[in-house]
C-alpha cells in the first residue's frame, strides 16, 4: 500500500485527512479544522506529522494549524495567492505545482469558486483528489468569493480526471445535498439509488466521503448542467450550461 488515507471527523461536520506513506514513514494532513482529534488519531497510530496541506483560508480548515505546528513542526503548504490570509506557509504553491511527500507526488490545481484562492491536491498514483469545499459529494461549495463561471470551470476541469478518482471533500453534507439534488434531477435513477445508500450509511454513522468521480458525474447536479434531465426539471431546455449551473446553485442556496 503506497499510501494510507485516514478520515478524521472534526468540529460538527468537517473532515480532515491523514496521509501516511508506510515505505518512508512520512505523514501529511489535508486541512486542519481543529487539532485535538487529529492529534488523537496520530497518537493512536504512533505517527508524527511531517506536512500540512491547506486547501483554503476558512477558519474551519486552518484553525488547528498553530497547535499542530507547535507539537510536530510540520512543513505547511498552501496557495501562493492566498498566503496573506493563510497561516504562515513554509511552501507556497500554484496551479500546476508539483511536490513530493517522500515517494508520493502531489499535483496542485487552482479550483476557484468557493473562495478565489482555493486549491485542490491530486495524488494520481492512488487516484485520490482532495477538493475540500470545491467539488463535494453531491454538491459544490457556496460561492462566497468566486463567480458561477469560475465554479463551473472548476467542476468541468475536475470532471476530466479519471473516473476511478476518489474525491475527498471537506464536509459531511451529503444527505442534504442528496435531498436537494432530487429536486433538480428527480428522474435520475442513479441519484435515487445513491440517495438511499446515503440514508442507510448515515443511519449507521458511516462516512459518505470519499466518493468516486464516476458516481459524482452520474449524480452530482453541479457536474450535470449539460444534461436534459436537469434542464427539463428546471424548464431551461435552451439555456447555456452556465445559466443552468447558476440556477442550480441559487436553488441550493435557498434549499
Amino acid at each position: 500500500m503506497p499510501l494510507e488515507i485516514i478520515t478524521v471527523p472534526c468540529l460538527e461536520d468537517n473532515y480532515a485527512f491523514i496521509l501516511h506513506a508506510p515505505l518512508t514513514g512520512l505523514t501529511a494532513l489535508v486541512d486542519a479544522p481543529e487539532a485535538a482529534p487529529i492529534i488523537a488519531e496520530l497518537d493512536k497510530r504512533g505517527w508524527t506529522l511531517d506536512f500540512i496541506l491547506l486547501t483554503h483560508h476558512h477558519w474551519d480548515h486552518v484553525d488547528g494549524v498553530p497547535d499542530l505546528r507547535a507539537k510536530y513542526g510540520p512543513t505547511v503548504i498552501g496557495a501562493e495567492a492566498d498566503a496573506h490570509r493563510l497561516p504562515d506557509l513554509d511552501m507556497q504553491v500554484a496551479h500546476g505545482s508539483r511536490f513530493s511527500l517522500g515517494n508520493v507526488e502531489v499535483s496542485v490545481s487552482e479550483v476557484p469558486g468557493h473562495t478565489v484562492g482555493h486549491i485542490a491536491f491530486h495524488i494520481a498514483s492512488v487516484n485520490a483528489l482532495f477538493t475540500a469545499d470545491s467539488l463535494m459529494a453531491l454538491g459544490c461549495g457556496r460561492l462566497f468569493e468566486g463567480t458561477p463561471a469560475q465554479m463551473l470551470d472548476t467542476m468541468q476541469m475536475l470532471a476530466t480526471l479519471p473516473d476511478a478518482t476518489q474525491v475527498y471533500s471537506g464536509h459531511e453534507y451529503t444527505a442534504t445535498n442528496a435531498a436537494f439534488a432530487l429536486t433538480v434531477d428527480p428522474n435520475n435513477t442513479d441519484l435515487q439509488a445513491r440517495a438511499k445508500e446515503i440514508a442507510t450509511a448515515r443511519s449507521q454513522g458511516a462516512f459518505t466521503v470519499p466518493s468516486s468521480l464516476l458516481i459524482e458525474k452520474k449524480t452530482n447536479p453541479f457536474l450535470r448542467a449539460h444534461t436534459s434531465g436537469i434542464r427539463a426539471a428546471l424548464d431551461m431546455p435552451d439555456a447555456t450550461d452556465l445559466e443552468v449551473f447558476t440556477e442550480v446553485r441559487l436553488r441550493r442556496n435557498e434549499f
